[in-house]
Parts: C-alpha cells; structure tokens; sequence
C-alpha cells in the first residue's frame, strides 16, 4: 500500500488542498447564508417565514448529489454556465446553508427571552441587541452542531468528484483505474478524510473549551 501511495502522491499533493478549499469555503459561506436564513424563519412576516422554510425543506429535503447535478448541468439550460469548481462549492454552500441555518435558529431560541426584554429597557435597537448580546450566545450554544456539520460537510465534498472535481476521491477513482487497486487506493483516501477530520475534531473541542472557560 505504500508503493500505492507513494505513486499516487503528486495527485494527492493538489488533491488533499483541494477537498480542504471545498470544504472550508462552502462551510464559511454556507454559514453566512444559513446565519440569515435562520433570522428569515425567525421574521414576522409569515411570507418571509414560510419561503426561508421552504428553501430549508427543498435542500434538507433532496439529496446533495442531485442539487450539484442539477447546478452543473442543469443550469447551462437556464443560460448560467459554471465551472466544476464553481458549481460543487455553490451546491455544498446551499446544502449546508439549509442544515446550518437549523442550527443557528435553534442557538437563537435557546437564548433566554429576558435578553431581549433587559436590551430593551436599556434603549438597545434591534440591531445591536442581536450584534451584542443575543448572536454571540447563541453561536455559543450552536457550536457544537455547527462543528458537526463542518466535519459533515468535508466528507460531502467527495461528491464533487461526480462533476470531475479533482479532490481526493476523484484521485482515487484514477489512480485505483490505472492500477486496478481500488480497495487499497480508497482505503487511503478513507484514511485521509479521517485525519482531516479527527483535526477538525480537536479543533472544535479546544474552541469549545475555551468558550467554556469564558463563560464560567
């Protein structure tokens, strides 16, 4: 298995970077669009409410293959032509968006509602009570599904390899072609999702250590 690896390695060098990009940009931009699709749920405008509800139940709903299908070749149809790259971090940016905004809606509503009412007999506006006083407990209380969901998501980036992403798992489908030693070529590339997230695992555990340590 060594000599595979070994083989395999100049691939692996731009693959493994790759399968981190795809995972970390679609994490930070999911996060960004999910942190408003909960608010959206969250309005008091029932229309608002119920289309932020309908696009969680539409992409919570479908599997993640077919909405990265349906963006890569579905969308030249419509006009919008998007590259591999382009297309897998938009699909993996939505998806996540749809779980990430679940969590954070449920961050927001475990924050007491005595915040709001203490922000308000203090003069805060909406904005800054939600800025200073209610976002940053409920990240805190969203922590760890939203670490979760990172970790989730760095393993569903190897269905960008279904639109000729070269991650890791597209390295493995060719090199395990060309040597006819599948079982050995994915056993590594299960290996190395495994250490990118057992990073991942630490990371989040220190984090939520610290924060621990801040609120005590």
């Amino acid at each position: 298995m060594m000599e595979l690896l070994v083989r395999a390695w100049p691939l692996l060098e731009t693959a493994v970077p790759m399968t981190l990009f795809l995972g970390l940009s679609s994490f930070c931009l999911g996060s960004v669009l999910g942190l408003v699709i909960a608010f959206l749920r969250l309005a008091r405008a029932r229309l608002i409410r119920w289309t932020a509800f309908a696009y969680v139940s539409v992409f919570r709903g479908t599997p993640l293959l077919v909405q990265m299908l349906l963006i890569y070749f579905g969308l030249p149809r419509l006009g919008l032509t998007l590259d591999p790259l382009s297309s897998a971090i938009l699909a993996l940016t939505l998806f996540s968006a749809a779980y990430l905004s679940e969590n954070f809606r449920a961050g927001i509503l475990s924050v007491d509602s005595g915040q709001w009412e203490a922000a308000a007999s203090l003069g805060m506006d909406r904005y800054r009570t939600i800025s200073r006083i209610i976002l940053p407990q409920a990240l805190r209380i969203a922590l760890p599904p939203v670490g979760s969901r990172l970790i989730a998501l760095m393993k569903d980036t190897s269905l960008a390899s279904a639109i000729t992403v070269v991650e890791v798992t597209r390295v493995a489908e060719q090199v395990g072609a060309a040597s006819f030693r599948y079982l050995e070529m994915f056993l590594i590339a299960g290996a190395i999702y495994w250490i990118i997230n057992q990073f991942l695992t630490v990371a989040q555990m220190l984090l939520e250590q610290r924060l621990s340590k801040h609120v005590q």
